[in-house]
C-alpha cells in the first residue's frame, strides 16, 4: 500500500515555543501555528476570514533553533508531517489529535520590518540546520517500465 505524509504550511507562531530538553539532551519544541484563510461569501458578497491553527513539534538542533529566534507572533514557514497523538485523559476519556511534526523550516520575513524589534537579522543561513541534520530524504522511487521522452519525441 503506498502513502505520503507531507505538509507545507505559512503562517504566525500563536504562542511562544515551549524547549524542554530529554535525558538524552535531545532539545523538543513545540508551538501553535496560525493560518488565515479569507475568501469572500457567495450570498451576502461579504470578505470573511477564518483561521485553522495547528499544533507543531520540531526535534534536535532545529527546536533550538525555533526556540532562539520565534516568538509569539512571528511568521514561519513549516515542512513537515501529520503526527496522530492518542491517550487517556485523568477522567477516563480517550483523547487523540494531530499535529506536525518538522522536517524542514523558514525564517519569514526580515527583522528590522519588524516593530516590536525582533527578528531575525542574526540569523544567518549557515546556522539553519542542514538536511542531513533534519532528517534523511527518503530514498526515489523506482524507475518505471514507461518510455522517456527523448528530442526526436519533441514536436517542434
Amino acid at each position: 500500500m503506498a502513502s505520503y505524509n507531507k505538509v507545507i504550511l505559512m503562517g504566525n507562531l500563536t504562542r511562544d515555543p515551549e524547549v524542554k530538553f530529554l535525558p538524552s539532551g535531545t532539545a523538543v519544541a513545540n508551538f501553535g501555528l496560525a493560518m488565515n484563510e479569507t475568501y469572500t461569501d457567495q450570498q451576502t458578497g461579504e470578505k470573511k476570514e477564518s483561521a485553522c491553527f495547528v499544533d507543531v513539534e520540531a526535534w534536535g538542533r532545529q527546536a533550538e533553533i525555533v526556540g532562539e529566534y520565534f516568538s509569539k507572533g512571528r511568521p514561519i514557514l513549516v515542512e513537515g508531517a501529520l503526527k496522530y497523538d492518542s491517550w487517556e485523559a485523568e477522567d477516563g476519556t480517550k483523547r487523540n489529535r494531530l499535529k506536525v511534526r518538522l522536517m524542514r523550516f523558514q525564517f519569514v520575513g526580515r527583522r528590522d520590518e519588524d516593530e516590536m524589534g525582533g527578528g531575525y537579522a542574526n540569523a544567518q543561513p549557515a546556522a539553519a540546520p542542514t538536511q542531513s541534520e533534519s532528517y534523511q530524504e527518503a530514498p526515489a522511487p523506482e524507475a518505471t517500465s514507461a518510455p522517456s521522452a527523448t528530442d526526436d519525441d519533441i514536436p517542434f
